[in-house]
């Protein structure tokens, strides 16, 4: 009888998560419903409690190991930083991080590795909770800003770093050329990104192209870009030499299944959140499950781009 109770609650649970996703899409409609978007994942915390400071996925190794969810996170940015070359940089290395989220990310490139970073994000509540989060005297700053257009000068920084922010953008070759307009030249561009497969070589079949869908309307996403076609519109800036790109899939596939673990073994955030917050996350659920549907099949693929600034 116990196990048909279980069963029974879960099959609920499903069937109010299916309810309330396909209930309250979040269609990327401009750059204002991104910011929305953020600003009330910020707000009420949530996010926050079952992702920590990063708001990004973990980097579980290769094979992948058993490894604590927040962990992961903060590794993934050290295996990022190595992977980009970045160790070898000096300290007060300029940075923009771009799509910076809460600032974890900014916050250890400023504390292990001496940079002074300057952090960029389009929502205001989450500009306002990194710098809480910030302590005195780290160099990190954080602003408002649009990756589409951002307001600094051309050749401003050293490093630019970008993790998960490009779905976000609605023409890819704008995102990419104003990344490349503001490093100076010889600087380091590092990105790590979700990409769909290159539908060039193999078209979306019948069932992935609803799957897409939902992926981009359920999280404010306008598009995904291949790992093969932003390489493309790096080099075709003309501001870019010798891009390299990798495939971190298998590293970090773990996450999307480790954050519906999170919900699980850690209740006391349904608590905290109240009723409002239960639905709020159990909404996020069928995404999740589709997230590691398609990561896991190929559909989508996990990017890594690095490029160095042309010189003049």
């Amino acid at each position: 009888m116990s196990l048909l109770i279980l069963l029974g609650v879960l099959s609920a649970l499903l069937a109010l998560s299916l309810a309330l996703y396909l209930l309250s899409a979040r269609r990327y409609q401009s750059a204002d419903s991104v910011a929305n978007a953020y600003d009330a994942w910020t707000e009420d915390g949530i996010l926050e409690f079952y992702w920590g400071e990063h708001i990004h996925l973990g980097h579980y190794g290769s094979p992948p190991k058993q490894k604590d969810f927040l962990k992961a996170k903060s590794d993934f940015v050290h295996e990022m930083v190595r992977w980009g070359g970045l160790d070898k940089l000096p300290q007060r290395t300029t940075v923009l991080d771009v799509g910076c989220g809460i600032g974890g990310s900014s916050r250890i490139l400023a504390k292990d590795y001496g940079f002074a970073v300057t952090g960029i994000t389009i929502s205001p509540q989450q500009v306002e909770r990194a710098r809480q989060l910030t302590p005195t005297g780290l160099s990190a700053q954080f602003l408002v800003d649009d990756a589409m257009a951002l307001s600094f000068p051309d050749e401003s920084f050293d490093v630019v770093w970008s993790i998960e922010a490009g779905p976000h953008m609605p023409d890819k070759a704008v995102f990419a050329k104003e990344l490349l307009r503001v490093l100076k030249p010889g600087g380091v561009l590092v990105v790590a990104d979700w990409n769909q497969r290159d539908d060039r070589r193999q078209p979306l079949n019948v069932w992935e192209k609803p799957v897409m869908q939902q992926l981009l309307d359920q999280w404010s996403h306008p598009a995904f870009a291949s790992i093969e076609g932003f390489s493309e519109l790096l080099e075709a800036t003309g501001l870019s030499s010798q891009v390299v790109t990798a495939d971190w899939t298998t590293e970090t596939l773990p996450s999307w299944l480790d954050t519906i673990w999170q919900g699980i073994v850690r209740p006391q955030g349904w608590l905290r959140y109240g009723l409002s917050g239960f639905l709020k996350s159990v909404r996020e659920v069928p995404t999740l499950l589709l997230m590691r549907l398609a990561f896991g099949t190929g559909l989508c693929r996990f990017g890594m781009f690095r490029a160095v600034r042309a010189d003049g």
